[in-house]
């Protein structure tokens, strides 16, 4: 397991926004998945990704990683942002803008 733990390790730390989804940004294979990707797209965040339904250790490894049980799972600068509910919650507060902002992240100006 300390082989994905770096793998994954490696990803949050070197990428100021990862999501680890099912399917990729182009082609997201769940609902959960797809919003999350809708709103970085909105937002105009780059992101790096990774497809936990890829590997079984990296699905398995991922949720260990947070002890959070659902995919995808979101972090910026780092730190783990949440899932898709709570992604969408922040994104439709004003809250996810805010932070991808005071974490130094480009967001574009929606009107």
């Amino acid at each position: 397991m300390t082989d994905i733990n770096a793998f994954i390790d490696d990803k949050v730390k070197n990428n100021d926004v990862f999501l680890f989804m099912k399917g990729s940004p182009d082609f997201p294979q769940c609902g959960f998945s797809g919003q999350v990707v809708q709103i970085l797209s909105y937002l105009g965040v780059e992101y790096g990704s990774a497809n936990v339904l890829e590997s079984a250790e990296l699905r398995d490894g991922i949720k260990a990683y947070t002890n959070w049980p659902t995919i995808p799972q979101l972090y910026v600068k780092g730190e783990f942002v949440g899932g898709a509910d709570i992604v969408r919650e922040m994104f439709q507060a004003g809250e996810l803008q805010s932070h991808l902002q005071n974490s130094g992240i480009a967001v574009k100006q929606t009107a």
